[in-house]
């Protein structure tokens, strides 16, 4: 069902007044990704269909009503992106669900008549927050769902707030009732429910510009209280929702970062918003509203489920099995690397014949399930190998050093593939120990030349958002190249040519006085249009069954040269490893050539990683020295989904202390898509995409162009037993 043509029209319209903007702020790459990502989620299958009811993005991202939030949570692994507009606000809001029970998201907010003043008067004022929302307990029969949170908890706290919230549905409806702290309790119906406790909860402190960075701990669930809820109504017209909503907020205390202007107050004639909002469909919402008793407000949302991602792939069907495998061996061992490159995605070092086994060595290419790659392998080499062979072995390496060995009995196999009821013993039979880089014993069957040269062309972007020079962008056209002298060792490059930027907006405001090892990055941009990225030389080695280690110097990254090395302890198939890089680095000059300014420094961590084990969470603690000198630690978590796309946060402490600047430390959000998420074809590949609110010179680390930890990512079995049927794909 749809609106009929006039609405429709009307609506379009109405909704185009009230977005309208001279200039696009947001970065096209992230709207870009957010809606392949949509576009992919299209094609999810098995995914039950996401609820109207109680599933909508607030004004401020989370789930919500309008400006205020409730006790619900989208499903896991969701990513939406929500755009708003209430005069004086734009809002642009990222919202995450990593974990069941937590919901994360950042945002910029607009102010439409305050600027940067003195840094940049012709620019629109842009805040930056961070939002947190904890579930408490699920809705049962009687009992509503519970939840508490926090907005605005990490940067300026200019929209800073606290609420606990409850929501419970009935039939059509679902109400909400919270209280609110700070700015969702600016009405203060009554004082701080916890002034019996201490005292200090009766009045909240302000916050000072000097801050802006920290968490806004001091001001945790202080100061007087607010009542908001509401209700949210599903029509019988599946796509529309009604909502009602009461808010704590009296806009009398708005923030107002330019104080050399008037108080930025706002007229406020009613507590109560209604609204509307259209899911267009199941990743896309349009939502109006009428706030304040006078405010129109417009806004859209892009949602894709992270952990769902998936594309119908047409990769070439597995190798049809024979019905009986040949007496002998085949002769043309050729063919059948070639059959186990193109069918299995398998790069084949070598194919050794040890007894009744056959061993195959080499890198995986293709296919992200390990189960899938041996799978196709299986039929490729039960038809190649004489009947003698009872076991095909598969020797992983990464980059020359080897992973791990994983066994598959040859009848077992067959014996899967023609009957489901031996699915089960098949997959007991198969199992996985750790692999060393000690030749394995037997006659060779096959020994290719390893393959010396490649190369990639493709488009380039580099983008900063979020500072008082709005979102800078440069596009570029890459040329990456790798040339190997060996299995263990290689050359690798990439060149840019500077299409076209926006860096000569740029201006260096900041009050850090350290060395500036990161905010010259204006300078790099536009030194040149054509500039080398990135040319090193990396050896990798396997010092023992559990230890690797990696050296590389040259060319290391656009703004750094120098020489390095990193050594690991990563037993097999256990939660735990531990890394340490040392580097010398020497600053590039910012034409982007071989030459070299008069800064240098040594730079280096120590690294434990902990794969927790709960909800697929990685942990990664980096204690050492940055590039400007500080010392300090950083911790990583992440969450990879089974779809392979991983969501992760960072944040950096150091001794800089006042001499770091705006924002007082590092942090960024980060997520990691593997491409065939979008792709009809299988790939190993992946793309990155980050926010970091600022760049500064503190906590800064060297981007090193390889790590071990990723290197030796199949020494964790992680989902491979669950991924075993996949062997077994017709």
């Amino acid at each position: 069902m749809s609106l009929p043509r006039p609405v429709r029209t009307r609506l379009a319209w109405a909704v185009r007044a009230i977005l309208a903007r001279p200039r696009p702020l947001l970065p096209p790459t992230i709207a870009g990704v957010m809606l392949a990502m949509s576009c992919a989620a299209q094609a999810q299958q098995n995914l039950p269909k996401q609820d109207n009811l109680g599933s909508s993005q607030s004004d401020f991202g989370g789930v919500g009503l309008m400006q205020t939030p409730t006790a619900r949570f989208a499903p896991l692994g969701n990513a939406a992106f929500t755009y708003s507009r209430a005069s004086p606000y734009r809002r642009y809001n990222f919202s995450f669900q990593p974990l069941s029970w937590m919901e994360a998201g950042f945002r910029y907010t607009e102010f439409e008549n305050r600027s940067y003043g003195s840094v940049a008067r012709d620019r629109n004022y842009l805040d930056r927050g961070f939002d947190i929302k904890l579930k408490l307990s699920d809705e049962s029969r009687y009992w509503p769902a519970l939840a508490v949170g926090s907005r605005d908890i990490g940067g300026t706290g200019l929209f800073s707030a606290e609420y606990v919230v409850a929501s419970k549905r009935w039939y059509d409806l679902d109400f909400t009732l919270g209280m609110g702290w700070g700015y969702l309790g600016n009405s203060g119906d009554f004082s701080s429910p916890f002034g019996w406790a201490s005292d200090r909860f009766n009045n909240r402190p302000g916050r000072e510009s000097t801050s802006a960075g920290d968490f806004n701990l001091d001001q945790l669930f202080r100061g007087d209280v607010a009542l908001f809820g509401g209700i949210e109504y599903q029509t019988p017209w599946d796509p529309l929702v009604l909502q009602l909503e009461y808010e704590g907020n009296d806009y009398q205390n708005e923030p107002n970062p330019n104080s050399s202007l008037p108080n930025n107050n706002q007229p406020r004639d009613s507590r109560v918003n209604i609204g509307a909002r259209y899911h267009v469909n199941e990743n896309l919402a349009l939502n109006v509203g009428y706030q304040r008793g006078n405010t129109l407000m417009a806004g859209v949302t892009l949602s894709a489920n992270l952990g769902g991602l998936a594309q119908i792939k047409f990769d070439p069907e597995p190798v049809p099995l024979e019905a009986e495998p040949p007496v002998t061996h085949t002769e043309d061992w050729s063919e059948v690397r070639r059959q186990l490159a193109a069918n299995a995605g398998i790069k084949v070092y070598r194919v050794v014949e040890q007894g009744n086994t056959l061993l195959v060595e080499g890198e995986p290419t293709t296919y992200r399930s390990m189960p899938e790659a041996e799978g196709r392998a299986n039929r490729i080499l039960h038809n190649a190998a004489g009947r003698d062979i009872t076991t095909f072995r598969y020797r992983w390496y990464s980059q020359g050093v080897a992973i791990r060995e994983d066994v598959q009995p040859r009848q077992a196999f067959v014996d899967a593939l023609a009957s489901e009821d031996a699915n089960i013993g098949y997959r007991h039979s198969i199992y996985s120990l750790a692999a060393t880089n000690r030749p394995a014993k037997g006659e060779v069957l096959d020994e290719p030349s390893y393959p010396r040269f490649n190369y990639d062309i493709g488009p380039g972007l580099q983008q900063n958002v979020g500072g008082p020079d709005g979102y800078l962008y440069q596009v570029t056209a890459n040329l990456a190249a790798s040339y190997r002298t060996d299995r263990n060792g290689w050359f690798s490059g990439l060149v840019a040519y500077n299409l076209f930027d926006n860096y000569d907006r740029a201006e260096y405001t900041t009050r850090s006085r350290l060395p500036r090892v990161r905010t010259y990055i204006d300078r790099y941009v536009q030194g040149s249009d054509f500039s080398v990225r990135n040319l090193q030389y990396t050896r990798t080695a396997q010092l023992g069954d559990d230890w690797y280690a990696m050296a590389y110097g040259g060319l290391l990254e656009t703004m750094y040269s120098g020489a390095g090395g990193e050594l690991m302890y990563r037993p097999f198939n256990t939660p735990l490893a531990f890394g340490m890089d040392i580097n010398w680095v020497k600053q590039r000059d910012f034409d982007g050539g071989f030459g070299t300014r008069d800064y240098d420094v040594w730079t280096g961590h120590i690294t434990g990683y902990w794969e927790t084990g709960f909800e697929d969470v990685l942990a990664k603690l980096s204690v050492g020295r940055y590039l400007a000198g500080d010392v300090g630690a950083t911790l990583d978590l992440s969450r990879q989904f089974a779809s392979g796309v991983r969501l992760g946060a960072w944040a950096t402490r150091t001794d800089a202390g006042d001499d770091y600047g705006e924002g007082s430390f590092d942090k960024g959000i980060y997520v990691t898509i593997p491409l065939d998420a979008f792709f009809v074809k299988s790939s190993r590949n992946q793309v990155g995409l980050a926010w970091q609110p600022l760049i500064r010179d503190g906590g800064a680390r060297l981007g090193r162009a390889y790590s071990l930890y990723d290197l030796t990512s199949e020494r964790w079995m992680g989902n491979y037993w669950n991924q075993t049927p996949d062997a077994l794909k017709p």
